[in-house]
C-alpha cells in the first residue's frame, strides 16, 4: 500500500549578485545541489539528468528516503533552468524551474517546484504523513534558498 503526497512550492527573492553569476551557479546542477540540505548523493545519469538521493529522515518510528531523477535544460538567453522528471527512478517525480532576471543592480530569482512522492504507507496514514512530508520539503527548500542567498551576497 502506498500514499501519494503532492508538493507545490513557489518562491521569489532578489540577490546582490549579477544575473550571469546566479545563472552560472543554478545551471550547474552539482554546484546548485551542494547548497540543498540533506542531499545524501547526487548521481550524474548523463545527458543532463541527475538522480537525487536524499538523506533518510525519521518520522516517529519510520524512516523515509526520497529518491528521484530529473532532466535539466538551461537557457542563458531566457534566464531559465528547467527540470522535468525522469520516470522509473526512485519514489518521486519532481519538476521545476528557475527564472533569473537581471535588474541591473540586482537579480530577481523565481523558483517553482512541483513534486509527487509515493510513500510506503497505508492510505489511512495520509492525513498524518502528508503534512509532515510537505513541511519537511518546504523547510529544506527554504534552507536551500537561504544558502543560495548567502552565496549570492545576500538579499536586496
Amino acid at each position: 500500500m502506498t500514499i501519494n503526497v503532492h508538493i507545490d512550492l513557489g518562491y521569489e527573492f532578489e540577490v546582490k549578485a549579477t544575473a550571469n553569476e546566479v545563472f552560472g551557479v543554478l545551471a550547474d546542477v552539482p554546484t546548485s545541489a551542494s547548497f540543498f540540505p540533506k542531499v545524501d548523493k547526487l548521481v550524474d545519469l548523463g545527458g543532463g539528468s541527475y538522480r537525487w538521493e536524499m538523506a533518510k529522515i525519521g518520522i516517529g518510528q519510520v524512516n523515509l528516503q526520497t529518491i528521484y531523477a530529473s532532466n535539466y535544460v538551461s537557457d542563458q538567453a531566457k534566464g531559465t533552468v528547467v527540470w522535468t522528471p525522469v520516470k522509473g527512478e526512485g519514489n518521486a517525480l519532481v519538476s521545476g524551474r528557475w527564472k533569473i532576471t537581471d535588474k541591473k543592480k540586482s537579480t530577481l530569482v523565481v523558483l517553482k517546484i512541483t513534486g509527487d512522492l509515493t510513500l510506503p504507507f497505508p492510505g489511512l496514514m495520509k492525513m498524518v504523513i502528508a503534512p509532515v512530508v510537505e513541511a519537511e520539503f518546504e523547510k529544506m527548500t527554504e534552507q536551500y534558498i537561504d544558502n543560495l542567498t548567502k552565496r549570492f551576497g545576500g538579499e536586496v
